[in-house]
């Protein structure tokens, strides 16, 4: 099994028209809500995949009784544990005519010291049949600072791997702990590590604690810092439509691959691929196996020379905006 934690789940509502006018009203012409947050995306696309799924976090009233509802309906396990406030919701507005979204995030409710524990208690019961454990997604208020850092190193002493998709100090100080892969993408690395080019911020994450590193670069793909090499991976077209959970295809294509033994190249290739087929679809943690097997070859994997330019840095003597060769 393997286990999802989402601590700010959410319940997505996608708002689709035609175009936005903007400073004036809008007719939306269809509306979509489903369970969602990081984690819940990635346990919907793992399920799809075939690897059995639990996910566990926090949700309660009115909107995480719709979340719960969602997750049966979706076949998932549900190993959530209730609180007093209201799970959020969050709102993506799509535009047909450009495949632009711009997404609304709401803070979240509070969390007490006792439902903070309650969640510990079962996170630990639940840690003892996982193969890994994905942990994503931001920390709502009275949440430890260091949350996730606990978790990965209550999942280290059992000998589970955690896979961190997070930013900023909640991601720092998850590092010691030793994530076996951590995910940011680029705007999260460099909340978090500086204003340095990617290969170089994930290099920093590394020596700060993490094994394996993947930055995601949106259309530009993935860049890969492991143990093993580092790598940059293309999609093969820039894919239009609605980004949300993208991102957490590729985490679960990487915990699967990480599970699996996969190679990275491999590994990485089925997150683009993922990545890409997950942004054509019109649901967040959606994808369309056809999509995701017509991409999938196409994707270009290559390793990064560690004496070479950071492959996600402009050249200054090609096309502005072009990613250096690696």
């Amino acid at each position: 099994m393997i286990l999802t934690v989402t601590l700010n789940a959410a319940v997505d509502v996608t708002y689709r028209l035609d175009r936005v006018a903007r400073h004036g009203s809008n007719r939306i012409e269809t509306v979509t809500e489903r369970a969602g947050g990081k984690g819940v995306n990635v346990a919907r696309v793992l399920a799809a995949l075939g690897h059995d799924t639990a996910v566990t976090g926090l949700a309660g009233g009115s909107t995480g009784q719709a979340l719960r509802a969602d997750l049966a309906a979706a076949g998932l396990r549900d190993e959530l544990v209730p609180i007093g406030g209201t799970t959020r919701r969050t709102v993506a507005v799509v535009e047909n005519a450009s495949g632009d979204a711009t997404v609304y995030l709401e803070p979240g409710p509070a969390v007490t010291a006792e439902e903070w524990s309650d969640f510990t208690v079962r996170y630990r019961r639940l840690l003892r049949t996982a193969r890994a454990v994905v942990l994503s997604g931001s920390l709502p208020v009275g949440v430890p600072p260091d949350a996730y850092g606990r978790l990965v190193a209550l999942a280290t002493e059992v000998g589970v791997p955690a896979v961190l998709d997070a930013e900023g100090p909640a991601l720092l100080a998850s590092l010691a702990a030793g994530p076996a892969l951590v995910k940011p993408n680029a705007a999260e690395l460099a909340a978090t590590a500086g204003p340095v080019a990617p290969l170089t911020g994930a290099r920093k994450l590394r020596a700060a604690g993490a094994r394996a590193v993947v930055v995601s670069l949106g259309p530009g793909g993935l860049l890969a810092s492991t143990p093993e090499g580092d790598w940059r991976a293309r999609p093969p077209e820039d894919a239009r439509g609605n980004p949300t959970g993208a991102g957490d295809s590729a985490v679960a294509a990487l915990t699967a691959g990480l599970v699996a033994g996969t190679p990275w190249p491999e590994r990485l290739a089925e997150a683009v691929a993922l990545s890409a087929a997950t942004v054509l679809a019109p649901l967040a943690g959606s994808f369309d196996p056809a999509d995701h097997r017509r991409l999938l070859p196409l994707v270009r994997v290559r390793p990064v020379h560690p004496a070479g330019p950071d492959p996600a840095r402009p050249s200054s003597s090609g096309p502005q905006g072009e990613p250096c060769p690696s």
